[in-house]
């Protein structure tokens, strides 16, 4: 019997394209910064439970929350990933970063980039933002859904 082979390549290549990548730092409750976010950019991020992300580790289950945020009338969907459940980490070479904001569906300008980071820079509690590149993270298809 021949078994076949997922090409992950090929998958994250399909899953990253058009995407923009951003890490945040701070240290707040997942529901509790994407109710600042709502609030300080009228957005409407919503926990999503059928794209959480499990994982097992040291033979323990591990559950990462994911919140979504689509835009209305374009393909721009907003998600943000939670970096650490119960003392793991999602991306543990990130392990400084509290969450993971991916923007995927539609090309996204650097203007708006800079204006989003700057943004999420004026929350409170907010100590850091900066853009990643999904090609330098060593784990992104954790990223994958």
């Amino acid at each position: 019997m021949k078994s076949l082979k997922l090409d992950m390549d090929n998958m994250e290549g399909d899953f990253f394209e058009c995407s923009r990548l951003l890490g945040i730092v701070a240290p707040l409750k997942g529901y509790r910064f994407c109710w600042q976010l709502n609030r300080q950019m009228r957005l409407d991020f919503r926990i999503t439970n059928q794209i959480e992300i499990p994982m097992i580790r040291k033979k323990r289950q591990y559950f990462f929350t994911v919140y979504e945020c689509p835009e209305p009338h374009k393909t721009l969907v907003h998600y943000l990933y939670n970096n650490q459940f119960d003392g793991e980490f999602l991306l543990p070479q990130f392990r400084h970063l509290d969450f993971f904001w991916l923007l995927k569906g539609d090309a996204v300008s650097d203007e708006l980039m800079i204006e989003m980071m700057d943004s999420i820079k004026s929350i409170t509690g907010v100590q850091m933002v900066t853009e990643l590149t999904h090609t330098k993270i060593k784990h992104r298809e954790h990223l994958i859904f």
